[in-house]
């Protein structure tokens, strides 16, 4: 059965959700737009009216109360549906087959996101955190005949990927709407007395929080000011690589998780960061051959206090690298927050090529601390930001050291036996 569902006011902006023809529809923008409340109404009502099977997504979920399921819930309740919807602990189903299905998509998989075949909406919340890998899994799972993704944020990063595909270069079957507070007729007095606050006090904050821009980094970031002024100095930008200059490389070890390569040149103080690799579950033969391949002249290979220790094959990274003819180094065993410091000093010194290596300043620009209890940053988290920072690290506790002077580097070997594949 279908419930009757009557004529409800939206923002005038956010009229595109009933259109048809759309294959993604994307609001984003400040803080009060009524982007999230307005797409909630909207679903509630279409599933409503006809039986759709919608999920809502977000990248992390570690349960429910991390989704949008108790937004969609009072909506039930404030359009008076109540007893056309069962609202369950983990689903939301209609008298007339409708179902709402909640899940974080970095747990997912391509073959447990097949579950979600058969979906005519995914909605996923706070797109702007959704991963290459995450959009790569769940966007060729909705393929239903006339299925449609929205997606509502507010933006963080512009090299952030959900940005750079639906704003800067938005495909022609998505529309995409900016909405800010001062679209939402029905936007909350409280929330306004904060903004004309927060302007007056913060108008860089200002201008991310309620009108929608980009941020230079992720606000709480432990490089936030450095990143900032990196930016904003235009030492972001084209960074050629000399040919005259040595290029060293500063790794962070890793299999499962990222492993990290930031190759440098250092031109007196200046250093200038020409390209960044990060990848995951492959063998160090794979990284020596990518380098080797782009032909470039090489000075010193520099690897963390762990790179000297045994791996499963045997050898250690150390030991496999200097195999593969390359001259390698230790980095200095400190402590992190002294590596911090450390980079903090080095950052004025540093360009960053934006072609070749601009995702590194985005892991920078997002890697921050863990908020404990009483609101208190403490140790950095540990998360797919943390390798580039690492990597950032050690490059700035050897900046000083690396020389243009020596071959260091000698002929790479193509794919020797180490008793690794």
């Amino acid at each position: 059965m279908a419930a009757v569902v009557r004529d409800y006011e939206f923002p005038e902006k956010l009229g595109f959700l009933f259109e048809e023809g759309w294959r993604f529809k994307v609001a984003y923008g400040g803080r009060d737009g009524g982007k999230s409340w307005s797409i909630a109404r909207a679903l509630i009502l279409m599933a409503a009216e006809k039986p759709l099977r919608i999920g809502c997504f977000r990248e992390i979920q570690k349960s429910i109360d991390d989704s949008v399921y108790k937004l969609l819930k009072d909506q039930i309740y404030s359009l008076g549906l109540g007893d056309f919807y069962d609202v369950q602990q983990k689903v939301i189903r209609g008298q007339n087959g409708s179902e709402f299905v909640f899940s974080g998509l970095s747990k997912e998989t391509r073959d447990s996101i097949k579950s979600f075949e058969g979906i005519d909406i995914a909605w996923i919340e706070e797109a702007h955190s959704i991963s290459e890998i995450s959009w790569d899994i769940l966007e060729p799972t909705i393929r239903k005949k006339g299925s449609e993704i929205w997606l509502s944020f507010n933006p963080s990063l512009e090299d952030d990927y959900v940005y750079k595909l639906f704003v800067v270069n938005p495909p022609v079957d998505a529309k995409v709407v900016k909405v800010n507070w001062s679209d939402n007729p029905w936007r909350s007095e409280a929330l306004d007395s904060a903004r004309k606050r927060m302007k007056e006090q913060d108008p860089e904050k200002y201008m991310h929080v309620y009108e929608g821009f980009c941020v230079p980094a992720v606000e709480g970031a432990i490089y936030y000011k450095e990143v900032s002024a990196l930016r904003s100095s235009g030492r972001l930008g084209n960074v050629p690589y000399d040919p005259m200059l040595k290029v060293h490389v500063a790794c962070d070890l890793g299999f499962n998780d990222y492993m990290s390569l930031i190759l440098f040149q250092r031109l007196t103080s200046e250093i200038r960061v020409i390209r960044y690799i990060e990848d995951r579950q492959r063998y160090i033969p794979s990284y020596s051959q990518e380098l080797y391949d782009l032909k470039l002249n090489f000075g010193t290979l520099w690897l963390p206090h762990d790179g000297k220790a045994k791996h499963l094959t045997g050898a250690s990274a150390q030991e496999q690298f200097t195999k593969l003819g390359w001259s390698v180094q230790i980095v200095p065993n400190v402590d992190v927050e002294t590596g911090i410091r450390k980079a903090r000093e080095v950052f004025p010194r540093v360009a960053i090529d934006q072609t070749n290596a601009g995702e590194l300043l985005n892991r920078l620009g997002r890697y921050r601390r863990r908020v404990n209890a009483d609101g208190q940053g403490s140790t950095p988290v540990h998360d797919d930001e943390s390798h580039g920072a690492d990597g950032f690290r050690y490059l700035a506790l050897i900046a000083d050291q690396v020389s243009n002077d020596k071959a260091a580097f000698k002929k790479v070997i193509r794919y020797p036996s180490l008793g690794v594949v």
